[in-house]
């Protein structure tokens, strides 16, 4: 019974760390990729070549449904994006929305060169639907915002080309190029942004791309991100441009991250289950040992119920007792983990082991303790109590 309560307690703190830690990666990405791409991406403007009207209502209104991305003709960029920076910003929701005019150059400092992606952004607009300012490892976004010829570079950028707050380096293109200085240099965590990526003053972008109107995208936030996939099919029903929302942008590291998840609840579950086993073993084991004192008490007048109940009470105390222990054993283990370090660059940037703090972590391990348990002690419990006193007796 002692190791059946230790298999309780051990499954269920199990339980609670591997999900808290599977759950913490995935929400610490999430909010990576939210302060640096955004809840909501509206790109291309398209159209679809069979026609979008798809239904009408009985009231005779038409209702114009574009659903088919695989045949449509896009048009690059948003075509009139103060138009439609107006009208994206007065969807219920929405929060913040960044005019993006991307491109591509070489960053030149007369020593080493490095291709780039371009990002002119309006700094003001752009910290609102992002983490800029809090990614913004040396030098700051006031000094970009301040200088139209200031650069954002990314770290990994900054660490090839030797680069530094102040230093300048010239930005080449296929129409000109600009001499510029670094204002900052960011880190996003994501390794494949913080290669490749720069920021840029817009207005300087759209002179240095040629593109002194329209190709642009927007990135927009909005107050509940989980709504992202709804809102998105809205924006995309009423403005006929390809909105993308971020789970259908990031869908291939989100099935990663449940698929880890479920692995391991599967995995650790099996603690609980043996448990389980050796509970339903003890007691299987005391019923056919007690075999005379449950007949004796059946003699006594005890029912059915009576005698099923003492087996089950066992039970639900080493249960109380192994969750208790367990729930206390899980909070101490995933405070513990959180403070191991732990570098990772990749996906996210993060030096230390990160955890999810959450209550249905603890709700499921109990549920699933409180079954295996339950059914161990009930099906002994119920082979007890069909015990005939009369026949016992004879017998002995």
């Amino acid at each position: 019974m002692g190791m059946s309560l230790l298999g309780i307690v051990f499954g269920v703190a199990f339980f609670v760390v591997t999900q808290a830690q599977t759950s913490g990666f995935e929400a610490f990405f999430i909010r990576t990729i939210l302060g640096t791409n955004g809840a909501i991406r509206v790109s291309d403007r398209f159209q679809d070549i069979h026609g979008t009207v798809t239904k009408v209502s009985e009231d005779g209104q038409a209702r114009f449904v574009f659903h088919s991305r695989e045949g449509a003709r896009y048009v690059e960029g948003v075509e009139y994006p103060e138009e439609l920076r107006k009208a994206t910003a007065d969807f219920t929701g929405v929060t913040g929305v960044s005019e993006i005019l991307e491109g591509s150059g070489v960053l030149d400092t007369g020593s080493r060169s490095h291709s780039v992606r371009i990002h002119g952004i309006r700094a003001s607009d752009h910290i609102v639907v992002s983490d800029l300012e809090d990614q913004v490892i040396n030098g700051s976004v006031k000094n970009f915002r301040d200088d139209r010829l200031g650069i954002l570079v990314g770290n990994r950028i900054a660490e090839r080309l030797r680069l530094e707050p102040g230093d300048r380096v010239i930005l080449a293109g296929s129409h000109e190029s600009l001499n510029l200085r670094v204002a900052g240099i960011f880190e996003t965590g994501v390794s494949q942004i913080d290669k490749s990526r720069i920021y840029l003053d817009l207005s300087t972008a759209r002179s240095f791309l040629r593109k002194p109107h329209g190709g642009s995208v927007f990135q927009v936030a909005i107050r509940q991100p989980e709504n992202a996939p709804a809102l998105a099919a809205q924006m995309q029903e009423t403005f006929a441009h390809r909105v993308v929302s971020w789970q259908e942008r990031e869908k291939v590291w989100l099935d990663v991250f449940k698929a880890l998840r479920v692995s391991s609840a599967i995995t650790v579950s099996t603690i609980i289950l043996l448990s389980g086993l050796g509970m339903f073993n003890v007691f299987a084991i005391m019923v056919i040992e007690k075999t005379r004192d449950v007949a004796i008490l059946r003699s006594m007048g005890f029912t059915p119920g009576d005698v099923s109940r003492i087996f089950l009470w066992q039970g639900a105390l080493v249960l109380a007792l192994g969750i208790v222990l367990g729930c206390l054993l899980a909070v101490a283990a995933t405070y513990g983990i959180s403070r191991i370090p732990l570098r990772i660059r990749g996906i996210f940037s993060t030096d230390s082991f990160v955890v999810n703090w959450d209550v249905s972590h603890y709700i499921w391990a109990v549920a699933i303790a409180i079954v295996v348990v339950g059914v161990a002690s009930w099906i002994p419990a119920r082979r007890a109590a069909r015990i005939e006193p009369a026949k016992i007796i004879r017998e002995t």
